[in-house]
């Protein structure tokens, strides 16, 4: 019986080959897409999963009340970490330093300099107690040498890569940053990309406090987000029992500390990779809504395709009332017929679920392109397999029940007297539903693709309140022997052609470091929110185009007890003009007062998605490892090659490390461009999938209508007639979509548009644009067919009966 009805399957889609074509095209589309987004989703959702104690280990994260809300660190100041250790003996705690952008340099005795390498990853320092928490498969070695200073794990593909292998490894040594001689002490297995630690070199803990280069110190008012502390909970400790024992915490350590800071709750490992506000360490954050977002546009693309499904299957049932009213009275059930019909649809569903591999196995390498995905993904797999097991069975069930249940219910004696209509089959009301729920998913897709577009925009044009553009910014070194060819540099660099500005500074105007501390102004005590500091010489505030709305820079041999502050500083103190701070004093942390002689015009001190900092700039030079050169813009390849050369007689001991200011910039908004992307291809693959609904559907209707089609050509009708004629009720039914697709693509889009501080406003004109492209494809659509038939010869349609 299945084998007969799947050879009438065949035989049937055979004889409708267009409309055969347009359902598998749409299903095969749809279905690839949704397994596409599928990986991603399941991808992003694995983040640490591997961790054995997934589900127990917490971050503790620092919150500081302030006048205006709460600031979240996810760092913790450093004594923090022994402080918990004493209050809480029962749990598990563990701290780690994270640097980024580290050199290493291996010693090779045929190149004088040795083997160098920038680590983007950089270096973990951590003590024994992190395996405690974490969990890694060791190759060579334990947990305890990171009790001895100036040791170092590495991960097996590190090792690979300085040493050649990793089984010969032990006791050799490296250098990082030209400050630190380690010795190689253990192996561990490389760390899957899915973790917001990404570790692959461990330095010992302890090597860090000995060596303060990396600013260890032992203030309880000073926190860093490269150092982080974890728990390990036991299963009979709660998080909220230690969040309440953090209040505790907090007036023990923290009650000579002007700013109201507490380490009141606990961070689960399993929320950090979607955390927004506090994230982790790795190379980006997936937020749950973008991932419900991508979730839904595939479910709605597979809708898409089945809404194709229903509406030709429905319109064809015409032409079938007559095969249908001989099988009935030849003997078949409506149990028989129904499937009977689902085998058509299962045989359709069949060969769309293999195209469908075959295109998702074809986009794949290209995944990593669109979201951040450093894997390579796999198809086959069970999680998969399962997953496409049941979408076949959804897309079969959407697709054929409601087409099965009209064909199969006809009677016989109307179907045999050729009575059976749309009307009779109740198809057009559910077809014009569909059609409109197709345009209000398409519209809703153009619309969310223009505002996230003219939000990157807005972003990329936006008066960020400094100059980007053609700065050179070139990552340094602090240590002494640097620090000292500094200034010699920078002369070297002055003197070429191309360079008009250079600048040290330990950090550009707009990044994602922050520096914050509690402080004092105008002898008072301490004020109640944070102050976040950079650090730059003289020529700073030329180098980046800082505009001055009172006092002056400071001169390059006066800058002993004189800052530079911004507007939202003074804001922030209800200081009304900026003229009455010039004089004041301000003192940060423990340290001396200091002179306010300037106050820069507001720049974005971070990402658009924040507001602006109240910002302290002042000159250290044992802090300055950036240098900012500013060029002509006119080659700048041949300006970069030139510095690289001079680089590398100055500071022959370190690779040189490079980025373009507003390419650093991009990075802030890597998701936000992706998401854009995302809406197009997705907005794109909406538009084919409904035009090939509303192209078959018309071609179905041409058919129908031939001899009327005749007759009114005979009559005196148009072209143009003829394709009005079938264009109107499109028009109509887009019309009806775009009043449901407005209100709620605004909802959602405005929604998504909060998460910046500074964004576009949603007008009219997007409405406009997504309403008239709807329109253009569908006429396209419907007027290639309608012109097709508008053009055939009246006699013809005529004759034919």
């Amino acid at each position: 019986m299945i084998t007969t009805n799947f050879k009438i399957a065949l035989r049937s889609l055979k004889r409708n080959k267009v409309y055969t074509f347009i359902n598998i095209s749409g299903l095969a589309i749809g279905m690839a897409a949704c397994l596409l987004i599928f990986l991603v989703v399941r991808y992003e959702l694995s983040y640490d999963t591997f961790q054995p104690s997934y589900s127990d280990i917490y971050h503790v994260v620092t919150q500081d009340k302030e006048t205006d809300g709460i600031d979240y660190t996810p760092g913790v100041p450093f004594p923090a970490l022994d402080a918990m250790r004493a209050d809480f003996p029962q749990i598990k705690v563990t701290g780690l330093f994270a640097t980024y952008g580290t050199q290493i340099t291996v010693p090779d005795l045929k190149v004088t300099s040795g083997k160098k390498f920038i680590e983007s990853n950089g270096v973990f320092f951590c003590e024994p107690q992190f395996f405690d928490v974490f969990s890694y498969k060791w190759l060579v070695g334990n947990a305890s040498v990171l009790k001895d200073p100036n040791t170092v794990i590495l991960t097996k593909s590190i090792a690979v890569k300085y040493f050649g292998n990793w089984e010969n490894v032990i006791g050799k040594m490296i250098r990082i940053d030209n400050i630190m001689n380690m010795k190689v002490s253990g192996v561990i297995d490389d760390i899957p990309n899915n973790t917001d630690y990404p570790i692959c070199i461990i330095a010992s803990f302890i090597t860090l406090k000995d060596n303060h280069y990396y600013g260890y110190n032992t203030d309880w008012g000073s926190t860093t987000s490269s150092f982080q502390v974890f728990m390990l909970l036991p299963k009979n400790v709660t998080p909220d029992h230690i969040n309440e024992q953090f209040k505790l915490l907090a007036k023990k350590y923290y009650k000579s500390d002007g700013v109201r800071r507490r380490i009141n709750f606990l961070q689960p490992l399993s929320k950090i990779h979607f955390d927004t506000e506090i994230p982790g360490l790795g190379d980006h954050v997936t937020s749950y809504s973008t991932l419900i977002t991508l979730g839904m546009i595939g479910f709605l693309i597979i809708v898409m395709a089945c809404i194709n499904f229903v509406n030709l299957s429905t319109a064809q049932a015409i032409t079938r009332s007559k095969e249908i009213g001989v099988r009935k009275v030849l003997g078949s059930s409506r149990k028989q017929l129904f499937w009977q019909v689902m085998s058509e649809t299962n045989l359709i569903v069949l060969v769309s679920t293999i195209l469908s591999l075959i295109l998702a196995k074809l986009a794949l390498p290209y995944i990593k392109y669109i979201i951040s995905i450093n894997d390579d993904l796999n198809l086959l797999t069970m999680q998969n397999s399962a997953f496409m097991i049941l979408v076949v069975i959804v897309v079969t069930i959407l697709s054929g029940v409601y087409p099965a249940l009209i064909l199969s219910g006809f009677s016989p004696v109307m179907a045999l007297k050729n009575k059976i209509g749309s009307a009779t089959i109740g198809g057009i009301s559910l077809r014009r539903a569909l059609v409109i729920t197709q345009f209000v998913i398409a519209q809703m897709l153009i619309v969310g693709t223009i505002v996230a577009v003219s939000q990157m925009d807005f972003i990329r044009t936006a008066d960020l309140g400094f100059n980007k553009e053609a700065v050179l910014v070139l990552y340094s070194s602090t240590d002494s022997s640097t620090l000292v060819k500094h200034t010699p540099f920078k002369r070297a660099l002055l003197q070429m052609p191309d360079v008009k500005m250079v600048s040290l500074s330990s950090d550009v105007p707009s990044s994602d470091n922050n520096s914050g501390t509690n402080f004092a102004f105008d002898h008072r005590p301490d004020e109640d929110f944070t102050l976040y500091r950079k650090f730059g010489d003289a020529d700073y505030f030329k180098t980046f185009d800082l505009k001055f709305v009172a006092g002056e820079a400071y001169q390059e041999n006066d800058t002993a007890g004189k800052v530079i502050v911004n507007e939202t500083f003074l804001k922030k103190l209800n200081v009304k003009t900026p003229q009455e701070a010039i004089g004041k004093e301000i003192r940060t942390g423990s340290g001396r007062w200091r002179s306010i002689i300037g106050v820069v015009k507001d720049f974005k001190t971070n990402s658009l998605r924040d507001e602006v900092k109240p910002i302290l700039i002042s000159s250290r030079q044992g802090q300055f490892n950036v240098i900012s050169i500013k060029l002509n813009s006119t080659n700048l390849s041949r300006s970069k090659l030139q510095i690289e050369k001079l680089w590398d007689k100055y500071f022959p001991e370190y690779a040189y490390n490079s980025t373009f200011m507003d390419e650093s910039i991009e990075q802030f908004y890597r998701q936000e461009k992706q998401m854009a992307l995302l809406y197009k291809i997705f907005a794109g693959l909406a538009i084919f999938i409904s035009c090939l609904g509303l192209y078959g559907l018309v071609s179905f209707m041409a058919v129908q209508r031939t001899k009327e089609v005749g007759i009114r050509k005979v009559l005196g009708a148009g072209v143009g007639n003829i394709v009005l004629l079938f264009s109107k009720e499109f028009t109509i039914l887009i019309a009806i979509a775009f009043v449901i697709a407005a209100p709620l693509s605004w909802y959602f889009m405005n929604n998504w548009l909060n998460n910046f501080a500074y964004r576009i406003d949603i007008g009219w004109s997007v409405f406009v644009i997504a309403m008239v492209i709807s329109l253009m494809v569908a006429w396209i659509s419907v007027g290639y067919r309608a012109f097709r038939a508008a053009l055939a010869n009246p006699v013809k349609s005529l004759k034919t009966e």
